[in-house]
């Protein structure tokens, strides 16, 4: 997992830097005893992260070809994004109980509203007259979205990968307290019995997963946003 991560972090990156600062990271994880709880964190925030892209994606592009359903929609997203964290369990708990599966679930629609908010303007910040060359080419919607839309907003998605994943760890901690495991359950512990150490160790190793995935995924937006310039010149 630790070769894995640095290959990662030097793919997007290709700094020894952060390279060097992904590892250590997982290897302090390690040396304190977390690294079980810390890849059960891991793999719930990558399948929400994943989920949250799968649909947001569809429904960022369907917003930015209609300015009706963007008006519709808008309002709706303002409110998730204002809701109190705490209250996206409530309906879930009382649905489907507790566990995992309620758990993914409350944090996918936490996690949810910058991904469709950053593909809607990613799409639409594309510019008009490289759209117009790709219809007088004959491109069809599909290929026009597929080809020209969604390389250019790559930037503005990779960004909204970004908050997603933040969005989605902040969730998985609060998301402990309907029993999903990870990271989450030690510190709710620890806030419940008093224990300053376990917290504080917890609390280090989810700031330390925190910044890891930051940096990795603002290093391919800015991979990205390099690679996009000279085309844009």
């Amino acid at each position: 997992m630790i070769i894995a991560a640095a290959l990662l972090a030097w793919g997007a990156s290709r700094s020894w830097r952060i390279t060097a600062g992904a590892v250590l990271t997982l290897l302090a994880v390690g040396a304190l005893g977390l690294w079980d709880d810390t890849l059960k964190t891991v793999a719930m925030i990558a399948v929400s992260t994943l989920l949250a892209v799968a649909i947001g994606v569809p429904v960022g592009v369907a917003m930015s070809r209609s300015n009706r359903l963007q008006s519709v929609l808008t309002p709706l997203l303002d409110v998730m994004q204002t809701l109190p964290s705490f209250v996206y369990l409530i309906p879930v708990v009382m649905l489907l109980g507790i566990g995992r599966v309620p758990g993914l679930l409350a944090v996918v629609v936490y996690a949810l509203p910058p991904m469709i908010r950053l593909s809607n303007l990613g799409l639409r910040e594309v510019d008009r007259d490289l759209l117009e060359v790709a219809d007088a080419f004959g491109a069809t919607p599909r290929q026009r979205l597929l080809g020209v839309q969604l390389p250019l907003a790559l930037p503005t998605l990779m960004a909204g990968v970004n908050q997603t994943i933040m969005m989605a760890l902040a969730m998985v901690v609060i998301a402990s307290m309907i029993g999903v495991q990870g990271l989450g359950q030690p510190v709710l512990k620890a806030i419940s019995n008093q224990y300053f150490a376990l917290g504080l160790f917890n609390g280090l190793a989810i700031v330390g997963i925190a910044i890891v995935f930051d940096r990795i995924s603002q290093a391919w937006g800015w991979r990205l946003q390099r690679h996009r310039r000279p085309a844009d010149g």
